[in-house]
């Protein structure tokens, strides 16, 4: 009783609140609030992840098989409003929980059976250290919790890159060139690779190159947003 005391008087005084709307969670709410886990921009790539429009924007570029999207990025959305969260407010749990929820969709079309293990695009150790965590690594351990398959950090990031927010394609592609390699081997694997947003695919492209090349027998491409 003494401890159920405490913990309502601290939940009085530093309530728990939904890292999108501000709203006060329940103790079976983790980071997000039902109501914004329902209205929730949700993608259908889980139901088509061979042929869809995230496959045409790497087509080419690197020989992967399924590329999917938990969500789909708009502007000033909520989606941002995550990915927001994930990088400059010190959220990993949101990550977690992001994984987790993706993982119901991909479960429910039983894709899990197509991977061996998942592997986190890895930041570079100087912003890994100033943010704490790195929120790719996050969405993935939620992942690996929900599909019951082991994570592990196959690659390193050699090269402290600059911002591709502002770049174009092209630059995109030339801002990654040589930024990744081999931290572990593939042991000739399935590998899902798992990244927190896809635009032009330049990142996640080099990673799964560098993986393919070093003995990955599969690479399928995994995102919590994917913007145009």
């Amino acid at each position: 009783m003494r401890l159920l005391f405490i913990k309502d008087f601290f939940d009085l005084i530093f309530p728990r609140t939904c890292d999108l709307c501000g709203r006060n969670l329940f103790d079976f709410e983790s980071c997000l609030c039902k109501i914004c886990i329902g209205t929730l921009p949700k993608t259908l790539y889980h139901l088509m992840p061979s042929e869809n429009d995230l496959i045409q924007k790497i087509k080419g570029i690197a020989n992967v098989g399924m590329t999917m999207s938990f969500l789909r990025f708009t502007k000033n959305g909520q989606s941002q409003k995550i990915l927001h969260c994930l990088k400059y407010r010190n959220k990993p749990k949101l990550g977690i929980q992001l994984g987790e929820l993706y993982s119901y969709q991909l479960n429910e079309v039983d894709l899990t059976k197509n991977w061996d293990v998942i592997v986190p695009v890895p930041l570079h150790p100087i912003k890994k250290y100033r943010r704490g965590y790195n929120q790719s690594e996050e969405f993935a351990k939620g992942l690996s919790n929900g599909l019951k398959l082991p994570m592990e950090e196959l690659l390193e990031r050699k090269k402290f890159t600059e911002t591709q927010t502002k770049k174009t394609r092209i630059q995109r592609m030339e801002n990654v060139d040589e930024v990744f390699v081999l931290a572990r081997p593939t042991d000739g694997r399935r590998i899902l690779l798992v990244d927190d947003v896809i635009t032009t695919g330049a990142t996640l492209c080099s990673c799964a190159n560098v993986l393919l090349a070093n003995g990955a027998k599969t690479v399928d491409l995994i995102t919590i947003a994917a913007g145009k």
